[in-house]
């Protein structure tokens, strides 16, 4: 379980403290695929960040599993089962597909299981294995890599940052798809993603909706979601008027 209790993240520019985040509380249960979204600026990623331990709150105190994790590093959350995925997945060159997947493993990965890992994420195993993990690749095909890996790390707590984010539609149908496979076999693991994408708000059990660095919403998909769509219904038909 993520417990956040009253997390404040700020800034500062010019000789003033910006608030990015502002007294966020929130418990996300295990076994709970939940999307977070919002407006641009609203300070969605800078959550995901904090969550992971990329970024350090200003104030308040982060509980994961009965642990408190506030001061600990990116590397000591990732030792407690917390992964993040960046919404430009890293390059490594000179590092293949195979040891990329053993080293997120801990170190012990037979090669059969690496190629399931990649037969999961829609990669035919054959040709990936053995390639590197560098700029030959297309977006699409480094982000399912990047998802293979935190598949081989089983963690109990995942984060994507945006991950429709510089991938193609038939990249973005195939990344719906492993996102719904993931959430049939979440057992007791938990997803967070960032997304502003109504295909992927749909397959949530939670939606989040965080706007001006707070929580404005927070409740089941299929309540929420409805909510989401009319609104954004009533911006583009006053966004027409004004064109008229």
């Amino acid at each position: 379980m993520l417990e956040l209790k009253n997390i404040t993240f700020s800034v500062t520019e010019e000789n003033k403290q910006i608030e990015i985040i502002r007294g966020i509380n929130l418990t996300l249960e295990n076994k709970k695929f939940c999307v977070i979204t919002g407006p641009n600026g609203g300070g969605k990623s800078t959550l995901a960040r904090i969550i992971a331990g990329i970024e350090k709150p200003t104030d308040g105190q982060i509980i994961f599993d009965g642990v408190d994790i506030t001061k600990k590093n990116i590397t000591e959350r990732a030792k407690l089962g917390i992964s993040f995925a960046f919404q430009q997945p890293v390059k490594f060159k000179g590092l293949e597909v195979f040891d990329l997947l053993k080293i997120a493993a801990g170190g012990k990965l037979k090669f059969n299981d690496a190629c399931n890992f990649l037969s999961a994420v829609g990669l035919c195993a054959k040709d990936y294995i053995n390639r590197e993990v560098n700029s030959s690749l297309s977006g699409g095909e480094l982000k399912r890599i990047e998802i293979a890996t935190i598949l081989a790390r089983k963690t109990k707590l995942s984060i994507f940052d945006e991950p429709e984010a510089g991938i193609d539609l038939w990249s973005f149908k195939h990344l719906i798809q492993i996102f719904e496979d993931m959430r049939k076999n979440i057992f007791d693991s938990s997803i967070i993603i960032i997304s502003h994408q109504e295909r992927i708000l749909s397959i949530a059990d939670e939606i989040i909706v965080l706007a001006d660095g707070q929580i404005k919403n927070h409740g089941a998909a299929q309540d929420i979601l409805p909510e989401i769509i009319n609104s954004e219904n009533v911006i583009k038909e006053c966004e027409k008027l004004k064109r008229q």
